[in-house]
């Protein structure tokens, strides 16, 4: 079996803006996985926050060319051969797809055929988040997810609410409010109905929300990686992002998702920006997840061919074939 990983760059639609910075093109590691019959696909985004790069992820899917004698890769023997991370993602996705040949990985999966995802509001002006929001409403956008730092907080989901008095709402703060009064916050944002706020405090200052009174359901998201993470988030947040790219691909996410049920979780299903080799592979978490959060296509200048169809707020899966 024969693994090969490149580098890919993919020019966004507009600058993306998060807490954390900008960034105008979205590089990604696409593996291929060869048997000698067949071969099949992966994707991954290296992500800075969690100590990866292009480099290192590449790297980490070459060495699996150089197994000792008596390993083979497959995707329970790929659990104990690359940590969880990008690498991992990439690899266990290409390995779902070359199981299921000619299929696409959902298709083994009993998934509904419209799956209704967040549209990402990037962090702005208030005035230009308004615009955006307003956009992404012509779009038919149900779902709206709102990017904040820690200032304009009430002004800028004003801005959003305005405009999108119909849309649901959830705010990602990227571990932004650690230094802020939150329980304050929490009270100020109920009047805008919110469904959920996503990762308001660093990781490893979860604790601090144990104290703190909410009204809003909060949801880990840089917290909570694999299963092993989810028994010291109990009582912190009543709600888990997923994203392969953490978890470290579809085989770990599965676990992930059913030990999260079994404590009482809800579950969102997220996403790296990447385009839809990437979101097809966590569709199936997607199926049975409370919240979905896979625009990253949507943030993209150019999709790949035969690409997700999205319309109306929604992945819509009529009709797609291999």
């Amino acid at each position: 079996m024969k693994i090969n990983a490149v580098q890919e760059q993919f020019p966004l639609a507009r600058p993306f803006t998060i807490s954390r910075g900008t960034r105008t093109h979205q590089d990604v590691v696409t593996v291929t996985i060869n048997d000698g019959k067949t071969s099949a696909k992966g994707e991954c985004t290296p992500y800075p926050r969690y100590g990866e790069s292009i480099e290192s992820v590449i790297k980490q899917v070459h060495s699996l060319n150089s197994l000792p004698d008596g390993v083979e890769l497959n995707r329970e023997t790929l659990q104990q051969l690359l940590p969880a991370g990008a690498a991992r993602n990439a690899v266990d996705c290409a390995l779902w797809r070359l199981e299921l040949q000619q299929q696409f990985p959902y298709q083994a999966f009993d998934i509904e055929p419209e799956i209704v995802t967040a549209m990402t509001v990037s962090l702005d002006s208030p005035e230009k988040m308004a615009q955006q929001a307003k956009d992404l409403c012509k779009q038919g956008a149900r779902l709206l997810k709102i990017k904040l730092n820690d200032e304009q907080i009430i002004e800028r989901v004003n801005a959003v609410r305005t405009v999108a008095p119909g849309a649901e709402l959830i705010i990602d703060a990227n571990e932004a409010w650690g230094e802020l009064d939150l329980e304050n916050i929490f009270n100020q944002l109920s009047p805008f109905h919110i469904r959920m706020i996503e990762q308001p405090v660093p990781k490893g200052q979860d604790a601090q929300l144990l104290s703190i009174k909410h009204p809003i359901t909060l949801c880990a998201d840089e917290s909570c990686h694999t299963t092993d993470d989810l028994d010291e988030l109990i009582g912190c947040y009543e709600m888990i992002n997923i994203k392969l790219d953490k978890a470290g691909g579809l085989t770990e996410a599965l676990k992930l998702e059913a030990k999260a049920h079994q404590l009482g979780f809800k579950v969102m299903v997220g996403c790296m920006v990447g385009s839809s080799l990437a979101m097809e592979t966590a569709l199936p978490i997607a199926s049975k997840a409370d919240l979905v959060d896979l625009d990253g296509p949507l943030l993209l200048k150019k999709d790949r061919v035969n690409g997700l169809l999205y319309r109306q707020g929604a992945i819509q899966l009529n009709g797609i074939t291999a």
